[in-house]
């Protein structure tokens, strides 16, 4: 038996007990006629003594040599600490060790193992397996090992069916780009890594299992950003015999069970805002309604002088800056030049002071008076004491910049605050976009999102206006699901395959295997899908995931603790039919 006990569990009442623990070492205090060691493994912390008055010499000496990070063995009896450390659960008692085993030693690591490393990310990244010994790290995994076990929890009471689908499929031209996999056994031919199991939990609902659920890995080949990992995990759901608003109840349902279960906060409202509005009022899809600043549109009320940067731009748009007015000249310069960076993109940045005796000072007094500019106050909502930052230019840019601005502002004001959770629905997105490099349509969300009721006839003759059935669910400013009630006839399908540029044979040829699904009785059906990575960081009040993933990948979608992806030698390569040619 290599331990009785963790180094976690042991308290004042285990005192004179015989234990067994085994763990690694994280620091050796060494006074010469008595050693300290604290232990450590996944449940905490305990402090070994080995004393040259109870302990044998040849014990003692072997605990001399112990080096950070070695694995050892030892038995001994549990007894009360002289000094207490009231910051750990074991501080009121130590280990008096009889015997000592080391089995493993360790060379130096690259950085220390503790709560505040002096490894950098790529250090850790490489030597992941160290870095998971942190607690931070290792708290992180078991906080998200409890989320994944709330969501089985909760979606199996509710009669969800976990079902697992293929990661082997094939691939098809609609959406991220694929990673592929080369069929050894058929020539030439290739699987797909699953972007997403679609397709399959749609045929699950025609195969009669009416609520599906998995935890599921997929795989988009894609450009990497900061917070976007080549291979994710999503809470994949699907419902037959449902419409929009039953699915919204039931994973509002989810939310709620996980914010109580995780986090201990009863979250009652789910505010439900359209599309157009979201991106009207805070410039992006997935606004973080847990402060104000909501856009004003000033078109009317600025583009009336002879300020030509405003009278030339599609949308002239600001917001008010809570307690703004008390930004120095130099600090509204670090704004301006910040919104001019090439992320965001704004050409430059107009603003207004909204002093506390009532009256307004903004860079563009030349132009604008003292009425105009309490209109700016009025269509932002501005009050005494704030500031206005105002962009302009073309609608969709100028938005995006202005969120991005949002977002930084509420972030210096300490706005987001992490043990706060504002929950909320975007519904009725577009169904289709316009994409001017390739001139045809492409599915907002993917082909086989329904379009809203009613609104079925307007994609033969208005198709850009067709509005689609489907909603994302939005917590603190980030997107943690998306769904759709589901196109579930033949008919439909097919249309809706024709405006995104597949010919018949096409459609045929990626799709037919679903189509031909649908003439055996296909049910209603629609479902949504939580980004499982996204989700656990944000319940753990961050936004980034790499901490929540075991084993992720860098920002070039590398692994550099294994060095992947990697060439594989020629034999595999001919064995594969990929063996080239290469000239010189």
């Amino acid at each position: 038996m290599y331990r009785s006990h963790t180094c976690g569990e042991l308290k004042a009442t285990h005192t004179n007990t015989e234990v067994t623990l085994s763990g690694w070492v994280q620091g050796v205090r060494d006074k010469g006629f008595m050693v300290y060691v604290d232990l450590r493994d996944r449940y905490g912390i305990t402090q070994l003594y080995f004393d040259e008055e109870q302990t044998a010499a040849a014990i003692l000496e072997r605990a001399q040599k112990l080096g950070r990070e070695f694995v050892i063995q030892v038995k001994g009896k549990v007894q009360e600490r002289a000094s207490k450390n009231p910051n750990i659960p074991t501080g009121e008692v130590e280990v008096l060790v009889t015997e000592l085993t080391v089995l493993n030693s360790s060379i130096v690591p690259p950085f220390t193992i503790e709560d505040k490393t002096d490894g950098g990310d790529d250090l850790r990244m490489k030597y992941r397996y160290l870095d998971i010994r942190r607690n931070p790290v290792k708290e992180s995994l078991i906080f998200r090992h409890k989320v994944a076990q709330a969501v089985r929890n909760y979606l199996s009471n509710q009669d969800f069916i976990e079902v697992e689908t293929p990661y082997l499929i094939k691939s098809t031209p609609e959406g991220a780009r694929d990673f592929v996999v080369p069929s050894r056994m058929n020539e030439g031919q290739f699987y797909a890594l699953p972007q997403s199991p679609q397709t399959f939990k749609q045929l699950l609902m025609v195969g009669g299992m009416d609520k599906y659920f998995q935890i599921v890995k997929c795989f988009r080949d894609e450009d990497l950003r900061a917070d976007r990992q080549p291979e994710f995990t999503q809470i994949d759901c699907e419902m037959a015999f449902v419409e929009q608003e039953d699915i919204l109840n039931t994973f509002e349902g989810l939310t709620r069970h996980l914010l109580k279960e995780i986090n201990g906060v009863e979250v009652d409202k789910f505010p439900r805002m359209l599309y157009d509005d979201a991106m009207r009022l805070y410039g992006n899809d997935k606004p973080d309604i847990r402060f104000g600043m909501e856009f004003g549109e000033l078109n009317a009320v600025a583009q009336h002088k002879d300020f030509n940067v405003f009278n030339s731009a599609e949308l002239v748009v600001g917001i008010a800056v809570p307690g703004g007015n008390a930004y120095t000249r130099k600090e509204i310069d670090k704004l301006i030049d910040w919104v001019k960076r090439p992320q965001v993109g704004a050409l430059g940045m107009v603003y207004c002071r909204c002093n506390d005796d009532g009256t307004f000072k903004s860079s563009v007094d030349k132009f604008y008076d003292q009425n105009d500019l309490e209109k700016w106050a009025e269509v932002t909502g501005a009050k005494a004491g704030d500031l206005i930052c105002v962009l302009s230019g073309e609608t969709n840019k100028v938005r995006a910049q202005l969120s991005a601005l949002r977002m930084e502002l509420a972030e210096r004001l300490g706005l987001r605050k992490p043990d706060e959770f504002a929950p909320l629905w975007v519904m009725d997105f577009p169904l289709l976009e316009w994409d001017e490099d390739t001139e045809r349509y492409h599915a907002m969300h993917h082909p086989f999102t329904s379009p809203k009721p009613g609104q079925l006839e307007l994609l033969d003759t208005k198709p850009g206006e067709v509005k689609a059935n489907a909603y994302d669910l939005v917590l603190n400013g980030n997107e943690i699901g998306g769904g759709s009630i589901r196109i579930h006839d033949k008919s439909t399908q097919a249309i809706m395959l024709k405006l995104l540029g597949f010919s018949e044979e096409e459609a045929r040829a990626q799709f037919g295997f679903l189509m031909n699904a649908f003439e055996y009785g296909a049910p209603p059906h629609g479902g949504i899908a939580f980004g499982l990575d996204r989700l656990v960081a944000i319940l753990g009040g961050q936004e980034t995931i790499r901490d929540f993933i075991a084993f992720p990948k860098n920002n070039s979608g590398r692994d550099v603790m294994i060095d992947a992806p990697a060439p594989i030698d020629d034999e595999q390569l001919t064995e594969l039919s990929l063996k080239l040619n290469l000239k010189s």
